[in-house]
């Protein structure tokens, strides 16, 4: 179904330059201004609560997402259909000034984004001579034409019948029948990326194709006087090479190797992906996996009218938001997420334990813990289920960073000393132990996912491959183990510090994996430092402090560009915006740093940039999906993060610091039975 909404558009267009940065005169924070801010903001969030409890804010992608659903919709031979229009009006009204497309607000010029929409346009009746469309193709044969493309847009063109799939990298099927111990099996790779490869697997054998006449097609986008791109490096002895020749082998094998022989392996990715279906809404619960495993399951001989075929479709049209008569796609959505944090922020605000609002976010969110085998049991055989997904059912793929988020709001409720709130959070302290990966830090699905063998592989330039270890959870662990009593001198705290001082750049900051970018990674460990009530003047957390002051900018707010993550000279720079200033607020205040006058300018920018409806203004993406390729706009994310700001700020500036969660150590904490550095296991 596709959600409709009425009112202005919520666009993904080019963004203003940074405001300089420098230091302003912090104006007084006036104590009625901000009980004001305090209670606008949390009457608004209260009123965006869904009736069963919880709450879920639109996230927004770039126009890679409209792109590939009209290209989907031509590969089912339905690009005259009203949505394709709608899906290309939005894309239209998503160009850069002059020409083509970017992925994240203010970026650059991207060529695969920008083919990917030119093909969608012209398949919706744009004619190429249209000065619109000739700016882009100009830009796109600039930047190497259509062959420059990334490996996921090139199966795409090879579906439509715009280049071979010989120019695509081959995923073999048979790669399903890997074992662990190899480092280069399925589940050697991140969770979205095992979505992804296993459908692409079966296209890869069955090749599936529907040829476009002429007119339909974009030749005029190829440069055939250029030699074809290649991830082969200068030296002759590298692993790069070697995965470029085997993935020659691989296609001279498709061309020799009887077709009997691919049996197995085709079965195999048939019967992962159709059991990866159940408990999700859609392969992965994400939109590539989503659009991969229709074009799959119609290659295998599935009817567009068998019941797998609709229901994919529809979950991918629930993803759907149309308005103005535009429509935009969700890369999914997030609502475990946004509950967590909004109730977090809601209790910082100052709404009781025992509210309904707050009961009725528990009791949501503890009816969606959990409870049946995932993928993660491939390196964690016989630990219990639990865990929370990042959306309404991926049960495949419980969230580390979500559980623990569920955790410090559960904790925040009267649910949390009822029995079913003190099962689920024993069920899940022990799980997060066990999730802990050998280098002491944590990932987002899995433990251990970290070979750098597999980033030379030729499919895997979504630079997402693997599912290492990153500050930004690490830290979240660390703050949901502290809050409920666990210390430096348990083993798991131990060894999680160990990896973030390894981790701090020298400049005093840590990259953020899930948030752009250093702001994101930078508060997130100084709150989960402070939980472990780890001394917060070691000098460490004083440059991580020093840095964040480093930061603002002269209008008192910071801001981070998805720049950063392609070009270091834009650490902590970039358009300021709510939520990163709400970030930066929330770490210096964890930093003991509340007085301080980049505080009460970063609390002042707050309040003076708030809409009288307790709202804020914030077209930037500040969410990551796949650094230097997918970034994301969660909603709700200039909501809840200026309301947990502006109320720690409160809490810190007008009294004690209220009682600490849980003192008493957690049964957890004693129960693990995970060994301190943890081996991989086989299947």
């Amino acid at each position: 179904m596709i959600v409709k909404r009425e009112g202005s558009k919520l666009g993904r267009g080019p963004a203003a330059e940074a405001t300089p940065r420098g230091v302003g005169t912090p104006p007084p924070v006036d104590s009625d201004a901000l009980d004001r801010g305090l209670a606008a903001t949390r009457g608004w969030l209260l009123g965006q609560q869904r009736d069963d409890g919880h709450w879920v804010g639109e996230l927004e992608g770039d126009t890679i997402l409209e792109s590939e659903f009209v290209l989907l919709l031509t590969a089912l031979g339905r690009e005259e259909d009203e949505v394709a229009v709608k899906l290309c009006k939005y894309l239209y009204e998503q160009r850069l000034p002059e020409g083509g497309w970017a992925i994240y607000p203010g970026g650059p010029f991207d060529v695969s984004a920008s083919v990917k929409s030119y093909f969608a346009l012209k398949l919706a009746g744009v004619h190429p001579d249209h000065p619109e469309m000739a700016k882009v193709r100009d830009r796109i044969l600039e930047a190497g034409g259509a062959e420059a493309c990334n490996s996921f847009t090139r199966f795409y063109l090879a579906l439509l019948g715009q280049m071979s799939y010989d120019d695509c990298p081959y995923v073999p099927p048979e790669l399903i029948f890997l074992p662990t111990r190899t480092g280069l099996s399925l589940y050697d790779m991140s969770s979205w990326t095992r979505t992804m490869v296993v459908p692409l697997s079966i296209l890869s054998v069955l090749r599936p194709v529907r040829h476009l006449p002429p007119e339909k097609g974009i030749a005029e986008l190829f440069r055939p006087d250029l030699p074809p791109p290649s991830r082969r490096t200068e030296r002759a002895c590298s692993w790069s090479n070697f995965f470029v020749a085997l993935d020659r082998g691989f296609k001279w094998a498709h061309r020799v190797v009887p077709k009997a022989l691919r049996r197995p392996g085709l079965a195999a990715a048939h019967r992962w992906m159709i059991r990866h279906f159940e408990g999700s809404e859609g392969l992965g619960a994400i939109f590539p996996a989503m659009v991969y495993s229709i074009f799959a399951l119609r290659s295998l001989g599935y009817d567009d009218d068998h019941v797998l075929v609709r229901r994919a479709l529809g979950q991918l049209e629930d993803l759907m938001i149309e308005e103005g008569g535009a429509v935009r796609v969700q890369p999914c959505v997030s609502p475990t997420w946004d509950t967590a944090i909004a109730a977090i922020a809601l209790a910082d605000s100052g709404v009781p334990a025992d509210d309904p609002s707050m009961t009725a976010a528990a009791r949501w969110l503890l009816d969606r813990e959990i409870s049946v085998p995932g993928d993660w049991q491939r390196r964690r055989p016989g630990l219990e289920p639990t865990g929370w997904a990042f959306e309404y059912r991926n049960d495949f793929y419980p969230d580390i960073d979500d559980t623990a988020m569920v955790l410090l709001a559960l904790g925040r409720t009267a649910l949390a000393g009822r029995p079913e709130g003190r099962l689920a959070t024993d069920r899940a302290v022990a799980w997060l132990l066990a999730m802990q990966n050998r280098d002491g830090g944590w990932a987002a699905f899995d433990v251990d996912i970290d070979n750098q063998l597999l980033t030379k592989v030729p499919f895997a330039d979504h630079n997402a491959i693997l599912d290492p270890s990153c500050a930004d959870i690490t830290a979240r662990i660390l703050e949901i183990l502290g809050t409920i009593g666990y210390r430096q001198d348990h083993p798991a705290v131990s060894r999680g510090l160990e990896y973030l001082w390894a981790s701090q750049e020298p400049e005093g900051c840590w990259y953020g994996r899930w948030g752009v970018n250093y702001i994101y990674g930078t508060w997130q460990v100084l709150l989960g430092l402070r939980a472990i009530d780890f001394p917060m003047g070691h000098p460490s957390i004083q440059r991580a402090a020093d840095w964040l002051e480093s930061a603002q900018q002269e209008d008192g707010g910071w801001g981070e560009s998805c720049r950063s993550y392609d070009d270091p000279a834009w650490m902590g720079r970039g358009v300021t915006t709510a939520s990163q200033t709400a970030w930066a607020v929330n770490g210096l205040i964890a930093a003991g740093r509340a007085h301080s006058p980049s505080v009460r300018r970063g609390v002042s920018f707050l309040l003076r940039t708030q809409n009288a409806d307790g709202t804020w203004d914030e077209p930037q993406f500040t969410g990551t999906g796949f650094p230097k390729v997918f970034y994301l706009r969660y909603h709700l994310y200039r909501i809840y993060f200026p309301l947990m700001a502006l109320a720690r700020y409160r809490a810190a500036v007008s009294g004690p610091a209220a009682p600490r969660l849980g003192r008493s150590l957690h049964s957890g904490a004693l129960a693990c039975g995970v060994p301190a550095d943890p081996r991989p296991l086989d299947v």
